[in-house]
C-alpha cells in the first residue's frame, strides 16, 4: 500500500484546504478538510493566513491528538473542535465576532483498517468533499453520493446576475454577500451541524458509510476544488479521473486543473473563479 497527496491554494490567498494522513497501530486515517471562504469583512485572530486557514490547520493538529488518544469517532471530532474553539475564544477575547465570521469547513475522514487480504473503509463526511473508490475490475464507487443543495441555490443566484450583465467575480460576490452571510449563520447554528464548525449545537450530523477495498484498488479523497475536474469543468468522469490519477499521479492532474482555469477564466456559475484544491490517493 502507498499514498500520495497534493494541496494547492487558488491564486491570491492562503490555502484554506488541508489534507493529511495519520498512521498508527496498523490503522490509517485520511482526513481532507476544505475551509469555507470567509464572508466576514476582516480576520479576527490576527493569523497571517486568515481565520479559515488557521481553523483547518489547528483542527487537524488537535484531531491527530484525539486519534492518538484512541477516542471514538464522534469524540475524536468533538474533542478536536472543543480544543480549537477554546483557543479561538482566547484569541478573540473582548472582540465582537459575528456568527457569520465563525470559520467552518467540510471534512471527509476515511479510516482504513486491514482485514486479511482486503481493507475495511469507515467513512465520515461533513460537507462536500469527495471520496471515490476504484476496484480492480474498473468499477467506481462514490463513497458519499451526496449533493450539496446550496450549490444549486448559489448557481441560480449567479445566473440571475449574469442575466443582468454582471460578470465581474468581485462584483458578483459583493451582491451575494447578504445571502452568503445568512447561510453561514445557518451552518454555524444548525442542529444537527452539517459542517465542521466551532460551536456545534449538538452531535454532528455526519454521513457515515462502510466499504471494502481489495488489493489493487485505488481510493481518491479530495476537496471540491480538485473535483472541479469532473463536476464543474467536465474534463473527466469519476472513472476516468481515478484512472488518470492512478496512471499519471496527482500533480499532473492538479496542473491540468490550474491550466484549464487560467485558459477558461474560471468555473462560470461559481462564486470563485478558482478554488483551493487538495487530494489524497491511497493505492491498496
Amino acid at each position: 500500500m502507498s499514498w500520495t497527496s497534493v494541496s494547492s491554494a487558488a491564486a491570491g490567498h492562503a490555502n484554506e484546504d488541508h489534507a493529511v494522513v495519520f498512521e498508527q497501530g496498523g490503522l490509517a486515517d485520511i482526513v481532507v478538510l476544505d475551509g469555507a471562504s470567509s464572508v466576514a469583512q476582516q480576520d479576527y485572530i490576527g493569523s497571517e493566513d486568515g481565520d479559515v486557514a488557521w481553523f483547518v490547520r489547528r483542527f487537524s493538529a488537535a484531531f491527530g491528538r484525539s486519534l492518538a488518544a484512541r477516542a471514538s469517532q464522534e469524540q475524536a471530532v468533538r474533542s478536536a473542535v472543543d480544543a480549537v474553539r477554546a483557543e479561538f475564544e482566547d484569541r478573540t477575547a473582548g472582540l465582537a465576532v459575528p456568527v457569520h465570521a465563525w470559520p467552518i469547513a467540510a471534512m471527509t475522514w476515511v479510516r482504513i483498517m486491514p482485514l486479511g487480504a482486503a481493507s475495511e473503509l469507515i467513512v465520515y463526511c461533513l460537507g462536500d468533499c469527495k471520496a471515490l473508490l476504484r476496484r480492480t475490475d474498473g468499477s467506481v464507487q462514490d463513497l458519499d453520493p451526496w449533493t450539496n443543495p446550496q450549490e444549486a441555490v448559489v448557481r441560480d443566484a449567479i445566473a440571475a446576475l449574469v442575466r443582468e450583465g454582471i460578470h465581474d467575480p468581485a462584483v458578483r460576490r459583493e451582491r451575494l454577500l447578504p445571502m452568503l452571510r445568512r447561510r453561514r449563520e445557518e451552518q454555524n447554528t444548525a442542529l444537527p451541524p452539517q459542517s465542521l464548525c466551532l460551536a456545534p449545537a449538538g452531535p454532528f450530523g455526519a454521513r457515515r458509510y462502510a466499504a471494502r477495498a481489495g488489493q489493487g484498488a485505488t481510493l481518491l479523497v479530495m476537496t471540491d476544488g480538485f473535483y472541479r475536474l469532473v463536476d464543474a469543468y467536465g474534463l473527466y468522469t469519476d472513472a476516468s479521473l481515478l484512472q488518470a490519477c492512478a496512471e499519471r499521479g496527482l500533480a499532473p492532474l492538479l496542473a491540468e486543473l490550474r491550466a484549464h482555469e487560467q485558459a477558461s477564466g474560471g468555473a462560470g456559475l461559481a462564486v470563485k473563479q478558482a478554488d483551493d484544491a487538495s487530494a489524497v490517493m491511497w493505492q491498496f
